[in-house]
C-alpha cells in the first residue's frame, strides 16, 4: 500500500506538499480511493507556517476574526494563521488579539466547549479550521456546535476537500480532490471498489490510518 505513495505539491506554493496513497480505504461513513496524509502539514513547523500563509490570503484586509476554532489537531497551523492575520491588521478592526480554542468531543463525536472559553464564541467572529472535508458530515457537526454557542462564522478553512462534498458555507481549501487523478468517494453501501472485489487496505481518520 505505502509503496504506491507519492507527493503532491500545492499549486500556489510548491514548498507545501502532502502524501497521497492510492488504495481502498474506509472512514466511519464512506469509502475512499486514496488516503490523503496531511500529518506533515500539521506537525512540521516550517510546513505549518507556509500553510498558514496560504490560508490567510482569503481573509487579509477583508474579514474581522476574533477567534480561530481548531478541530482535528490543527492548532499549530491555527497559531501561525493568527500571527499572519494579526500582522496584516485583520484583528485591528476589533481592537484585540485573535484567540485560538479547541472543542472537546464525546464518545459519539459530538463537539462542545468548556465553560471557560464560551465567552470567546458567543457573538464573536469565528474562523473554523479543519483537517479535511469529505462527506461534509463532520463539518456540519462543527457548524451546528458553533451555532449552539451563538458564534458568527466568517470563514472556514481546510487542508483538503473532496470537490463533491456538500457544505452550507464557502470553504477555503488548500488542496482539493480535483488535483488527484482517479480520486473517488463512495457511500459504504455503494462502493465501486467493494463491488470490484478489492479488499480494504486501512481504516482512516483525521489522525492517520490503521491497516486492516
Amino acid at each position: 500500500m505505502e509503496s504506491k505513495a507519492y507527493s503532491l505539491s500545492c499549486e500556489k506554493n510548491p514548498h507545501i506538499t502532502l502524501r497521497v496513497i492510492p488504495g481502498h480505504f474506509t472512514t466511519s461513513n464512506s469509502h475512499l480511493s486514496h488516503f490523503i496524509d496531511v500529518s506533515g502539514l500539521k506537525s512540521n513547523v516550517s510546513m505549518a507556517r507556509e500553510v498558514a500563509k496560504e490560508l490567510a490570503y482569503s481573509y487579509l484586509s477583508t474579514t474581522q476574526i476574533d477567534t480561530i476554532v481548531c478541530v482535528e489537531r490543527t492548532e499549530v497551523i491555527g497559531a501561525f494563521l493568527a500571527e499572519e492575520l494579526m500582522a496584516s491588521g485583520v484583528s485591528a478592526i476589533g481592537g484585540g488579539d485573535i484567540h485560538i480554542i479547541t472543542p472537546i468531543s464525546n464518545n459519539i463525536g459530538t463537539l462542545s466547549f468548556l465553560s471557560s472559553v464560551v465567552n470567546l464564541l458567543a457573538g464573536r467572529n469565528i474562523l473554523l479550521l479543519t483537517t479535511s472535508v469529505s462527506s461534509g458530515r463532520s463539518l456540519n457537526g462543527a457548524l451546528d456546535c458553533l451555532a449552539y454557542y451563538r458564534a458568527n462564522i466568517v470563514g472556514i478553512s481546510t487542508l483538503f476537500m473532496v470537490s463533491s462534498a456538500h457544505a452550507e458555507h464557502e470553504v477555503n481549501a488548500l488542496f482539493t480532490s480535483d488535483a488527484i487523478p482517479g480520486y473517488k468517494s463512495f457511500s459504504s453501501r455503494d462502493c465501486e471498489l467493494c463491488r470490484a472485489g478489492l479488499p480494504l487496505d486501512a481504516l482512516i481518520s483525521s489522525e492517520g490510518f490503521t491497516k486492516i
